[in-house]
């Protein structure tokens, strides 16, 4: 085994004013945005259309139904993987849309399927054989518009992660975006926080190898949802695997209480499992790259009997992957079944269940360390400063399941529930102490420690939902409870050798990560944690349309609130809280006008609370952290909702973050205690462009200002920021960022041939330690060949001129993350 030792960076990328090139991005997006409506101007063409004359001459399948999208006006999904290899016998003459469609597919072995922007291809079903019994009819439910998979697309017409409410982006009347399954396949995104790192007005930074953070608009998340059930967002344990069992990732920023109930006002995360289809469809993928990457993944589902009424999907992946850093490797693995099953014309069932683990040897627990006076060191990005002992470990089980009940009218009703396992065991070394010795060279220790971590939680959610009519007009109602649980039981001690709590002391210049010794835990288990947090929530929300242009959004949740927390050293119990929150009620309103069939200007108003765990003078905990988001905005939807577009201006108050009080005033025996005195402002503005900007050119770009200042001193909270009045709050996120990510299939060869590119610009970081880091632009190129209609490949070069930079900073012993070297993947994929 060897060590992977990158080239020095030859062709850097020469300095940059990251402040003036996001302002000029930030111009040509908002010059983009304002012309868009003239250029992406159709005519309105939909199903039901009237008929039209069209004029498509019989050839490959995938150019002509591309003259019938710019004849028609009408969008078809699905056509970029179907359409390859086969022929269409043309069309001259006056049809309708579904008509020429149906005309067009003749032959081809495809159908159209109905959906709201237009249709959806999939492989037509065999004709039954004379033998056979007479077809069988099923109900069944809706189908899910928002399904990305099979839709090539960059966006999709529906979400429902800000509201229970299945809205169009432009309908939901705050910032949204989405990771759909194409785009996860196109730039390579093999994890969450690959993903969120490609997101708009996302951040990932890092508090440990294995421990990644998420910021939106200053604040970190403490929650996600999967399939829209809110569950605690816990890094050191939690495994979200690999990326293959979702068939997409929807974010909102700012604050989604109504959805969550506790939480921080930063935003939230939605993971969209992947479903049984209702034909059968498969594929199989593997992937290698730079530092012996390799992933395989086999993806398989359909009916399981001849009526379709019991289907299935099955997913497998695994990963073996080294790393541009000494001796530190990954290995991740993912399992996955899901069963689907029309019990009656009305009532689905859903039950399934996945299987993560992550075995992470030679971590490097808190990252590299820096000189005191917090520059950085000049090290390879090679170095690690953990021995190569060091592992962390996860591994997570999940058991979900659901019952959709069709009422009837539009009405209907819907019982989820899913259970995760979570256990994580490490064993790890962290920098204690940086400083200078007498010839003035840098001189670090070395602590350490060993835990195992089991957490347990549980989330249910009851809802009924379903249109109403009021004063002559039809509007929505969603009504819901939900309850979700979580136990933690934690356990470790600090690592020794021969006693002594000090491992190593040694120059980061020059040492042998090799040469620790293996340590003893010291009185392993002696430590133990012991947690139980319980919250139930009613909530009740409606779209209300007084006119055909406006609609009003309103909604409100109340929650119980409850923590229990031990911890032990020993047999002796110390640091007991019991924390409760009764009846604290959560609104939400926003308002969305249409100014014309694809603009809209929006407002929204909401808040979340945040439970926190510090004393006051007397001994009794604080009042819940409390977030107020502001948004206005306006959105477009072009060519049919393929393309969507938005600027938005937002304003987040957080309040009652902890003030710590001089001693004399604490009583009861208290060493410290804290008055909820503080208060962060957030404010910015954000612009997003994504979807098909032309045929077979997708697009997402992003660029988010947000600049976050304390309103008043708050000591007690994130210490990754500045603590007193008017100083900048959260300096370890950037104020400028923008982030692009485009493929375009080259009109040749039958379009088998894609290029593409990414950039990620953002401006400089620092931390109150004094670890500061420039602003830096990251570039990449992707390349993709269709050789056959089943068989794909795909090519992702990664920061291709090698920018060396930290993606996160910290302080001067921790936190502090190089960004990853020029890397390549190349990704086959065959579909059967």
């Amino acid at each position: 085994m060897h060590a992977y030792a990158p080239r020095p960076a030859a062709h850097a990328l020469p300095h940059l004013a990251p402040a003036s090139l996001l302002r000029h991005a930030a111009l040509a997006t908002a010059l983009a945005l304002a012309h868009l409506p003239a250029a992406l101007a159709q005519p309105a063409g939909t199903a039901s259309a009237a008929a039209r004359t069209f004029t498509i001459p019989a050839g490959p399948l995938s150019a002509a139904l591309t003259r019938y999208v710019d004849q028609s006006g009408v969008y078809v999904a699905g056509a970029s993987e179907l359409a390859r290899n086969r022929q269409s016998p043309g069309l001259q003459g006056s049809y309708t849309p579904r008509q020429a469609l149906d005309a067009l597919l003749s032959g081809t072995g495809l159908e159209a399927v109905p959906r709201p922007d237009g249709f959806i291809l999939r492989p037509a079903p065999a004709a039954p054989q004379p033998s056979q019994l007479a077809p069988v009819t099923v109900q069944g439910t809706a189908p899910d518009f928002a399904v990305t998979e099979g839709s090539g697309s960059y966006t999709t017409p529906v979400m429902g992660t800000a509201t229970k409410l299945a809205l169009s982006p432009r309908e939901t009347p705050q910032t949204v975006s989405v990771i759909t399954q194409q785009r996860l396949r196109d730039q390579g995104l093999s994890t969450l926080g690959a993903a969120v790192a490609a997101t708009p007005g996302l951040t990932m930074t890092k508090w440990g190898g294995e421990r990644e953070r998420y910021t939106s608009r200053g604040f970190q998340l403490n929650n996600v949802m999967v399939d829209g059930l809110p569950l605690e967002y816990e890094e050191a344990a939690l495994s979200t695997g690999l990326m293959s069992m979702y068939d997409r990732v929807e974010f909102v920023r700012g604050a989604s209480g109504l959805m969550e109930g506790t939480g921080t006002p930063g935003g939230s995360i939605n993971l969209v499992r992947k479903r049984p289809t209702r034909e059968f469809r498969g594929s199989a993928t593997a992937s290698a790259g730079s530092w012996d990457n390799h992933v395989g993944e086999l993806d398989a589902g359909g009916p399981l009997n001849a009526s379709g009424t019991l289907r299935a999907r099955g997913v497998a992946a695994h990963q073996e992957k080294r790393s541009f850093i000494d001796d530190y490797r990954n290995k991740r693995s993912l399992l996955y079944g899901v069963l689907e099953a029309d019990i009656r014309d009305d009532t689905q069932v859903t039950l399934g269940a996945s299987y993560s683990k992550e075995d992470n040897p030679g971590v490097d627990w808190n990252g590299m360390g820096t000189y005191p006076d917090g520059s950085f060191l000049p090290i390879s990005r090679s170095t690690r400063m953990s021995p190569t002992w060091s592992f962390w470990d996860k591994e997570s089980v999940t058991l979900l399941g659901a019952l959709d009940h069709q009422l009837g009218g539009g009405w209907k009703t819907k019982l989820a529930a899913t259970s995760i396992q979570s256990q994580m065991h490490m064993l790890g070394t962290y920098v204690g102490a940086s400083s200078l010795d007498a010839q003035g060279n840098p001189s670090m220790t070395l602590r350490g420690g060993g835990y195992d971590y089991d957490r347990d939680q549980q989330s249910y959610d009851l809802s009924l939902s379903g249109p109403f009519r009021l004063l002559g007009r039809e509007h929505d109602l969603v009504l819901g409870a939900s309850h979700r649980r979580t136990t933690w039981h934690d356990q470790g001690g600090g690592a020794t050798i021969n006693g002594d709590f000090t491992l190593a002391t040694f120059n980061p210049l020059d040492w042998d990560p090799a040469s620790v010794p293996l340590p003893t835990v010291a009185e392993f288990g002696t430590w133990q944690r012991k947690q139980e947090t319980k919250q139930t929530g009613v909530y009740a929300m409606t779209r209300l349309r007084p006119t055909d242009a406006l609609s009003v959004v309103l909604g409100s949740r109340l929650d119980w609130y409850a923590l229990d927390t031990i911890q032990y050293d020993g047999d002796w119990p110390y640091g007991e809280s019991n924390y409760k929150v009764t009846r604290k009620v959560t609104p939400y309103a926003g308002v969305v006008y249409d100014l014309d069939g694809r603009h809209s200007v929006y407002a929204s108003w909401t808040r979340v609370f945040n439970p926190q765990n510090y004393s006051g003078p007397g001994g009794d905990l604080l009042a819940p952290q409390v977030g107020s988001n502001y948004e206005a905005g306006i959105k477009g939807e072009y060519l049919e909702g393929r393309l969507n577009a938005s600027v938005a201006v937002f304003r987040i108050d957080l309040e009652n973050l902890p003030d710590q009080l001089p001693s004399d005033q604490c009583r009861n025996g208290l060493s410290s205690c804290y008055s909820a005195a503080g208060l962060v402002r957030s404010q910015g503005f954000e612009t997003e462009l994504s979807g098909e900007i032309l045929p077979g050119w997708q697009l997402a770009a992003g660029y988010t200002y947000a600049s976050a200042k304390r309103r008043s001193d708050a000591s007690g909270y994130d210490p990754i920021g500045s603590f007193s009045s008017g100083k900048r709050y959260a300096t370890n996120i950037p104020r400028h960022l923008f982030k692009l990510f485009t493929t375009y299939r080259l009109p040749v060869d039958d379009g088998r041939w894609r290029v593409g590119g990414s950039l990620h610009l953002q401006t400089r970081i620092e931390t109150p330690w004094g670890v500061k880091q420039g602003g830096y632009a990251v570039v990449g190129l992707n390349a993709g060949f269709a050789a056959t209609r089943q068989l794909d490949f795909n090519l992702n070069l990664n920061n291709v001129f090698d920018r060396r930079y930290y993606a996160s900073i910290g302080s001067m012993t921790d936190a502090n993350f190089f960004g990853e070297p020029r890397n390549v993947m190349l990704t086959a994929r065959y579909a059967f």
